[in-house]
């Protein structure tokens, strides 16, 4: 099946996090202890990608770009509108905000090399390997952050298993037109560009910076698109 990946990446954020509503009456000293360890980790991660990047005047490009284009198109505030529409839906019955856990989760979720990848092997390959990988990382990150932020850590399993299957539906087209020397290195500056939005994600949970990090996701596709075009020539 070739939407198991992402299908079990979907299915162990929710399940994480269903167990991370039960640890919700872990004192708040403990909980901000676990939050500020888990952003550690994510800024470790967010440097190891960083690192590997081949071209960083590239990297920097898209991040100007993207964010000029995030926040023109004032994203991070729809991403949170939706959140809020959510919360009155649903009603925020467990700790934590919900529009900041679904904001941030997706975000944790879906940013980094291991969704592009297992997205692009699953697709072209046939090979959920990767994604399974990230689906046992994925389940303990949600349990972390739900004892924090609440259920909207939950449903961003949703967007999640959406934004994969989109990689592996598009990895298949996407095959016939790029040569793989020109996928590799898209693979490998998204996942630089990625990396600087995971520090984003970090420096925001340990309350070092307040920036609007949803309103860089389109450096991610600013990043894949100036790869494709400057490959051209």
């Amino acid at each position: 099946m070739i939407l198991a990946g992402a299908l079990a990446n979907g299915l162990a954020i929710i399940v994480g996090g269903a167990l991370g509503l039960i640890f919700t009456f872990i004192p708040e000293h403990i909980k901000d202890s676990i939050m500020k360890i888990q952003a550690l980790i994510i800024m470790a991660l967010g440097i190891q990608m960083v690192v590997t990047a081949e071209d960083i005047i590239v990297t920097l490009l898209s991040l100007i770009i993207g964010v000029v284009i995030g926040e023109l198109i004032k994203l991070e505030a729809q991403l949170n509108r939706f959140g809020h529409w959510m919360e009155y839906k649903l009603g925020d019955k467990h700790a934590g905000n919900l529009s900041q856990g679904f904001v941030s989760g997706t975000l944790v979720f879906i940013v980094g090399a291991m969704a592009i990848v297992g997205g692009l092997d699953a697709g072209l390959r046939g090979s959920n390997a990767v994604l399974y990988t990230k689906a046992i990382m994925d389940f303990f990150i949600a349990v972390v952050m739900t004892t924090a932020y609440g259920l909207g850590v939950i449903i961003s399993g949703i967007p999640t298993f959406i934004y994969i299957a989109l990689i592996i539906f598009s990895a298949q087209g996407i095959a016939m037109v790029i040569p793989d020397p020109i996928l590799n290195d898209m693979i490998s500056q998204v996942s630089a560009t990625g990396g600087v939005i995971l520090l984003a994600i970090a420096m925001n949970m340990l309350n070092i910076t307040k920036m609007r990090v949803g309103n860089m996701i389109p450096a991610i596709f600013a990043a894949m698109i100036m790869v494709y075009v400057m490959n051209l020539f």
